[in-house]
């Protein structure tokens, strides 16, 4: 299964390598990566594949969204098929 992450948070130092190494220490794949910094923000987008994940995907969003509040941070991942049916024009 293919989901999407998005991080958006004031800029500073660490923010990629967090995200990067909470998703790899739970077996998670990036596929695809975007990323930039908006006046002052930083904002990434990343497709990951979740399928050998060692945690159920909703134990996962819920981990990545406590360790973003954690660090001032919005993280959140959603399933790739819901996060394209709410963006869908």
């Amino acid at each position: 299964m293919k989901a999407i992450v998005t991080v958006l948070g004031k800029d500073r130092v660490g923010i990629m390598s967090l995200v990067c190494g909470l998703l790899a220490q739970h077996n998670v794949n990036v596929l695809d990566i975007s990323q930039t910094i908006l006046q002052d923000y930083f904002t990434m987008v990343m497709l990951v594949d979740v399928s050998n994940c060692d945690l159920p995907f909703a134990d996962l969003a819920a981990l990545m969204e406590q360790e973003g509040k954690d660090r001032d941070l919005s993280i959140r991942a959603q399933r790739e098929d819901i996060f394209n049916a709410m963006h869908r024009i």
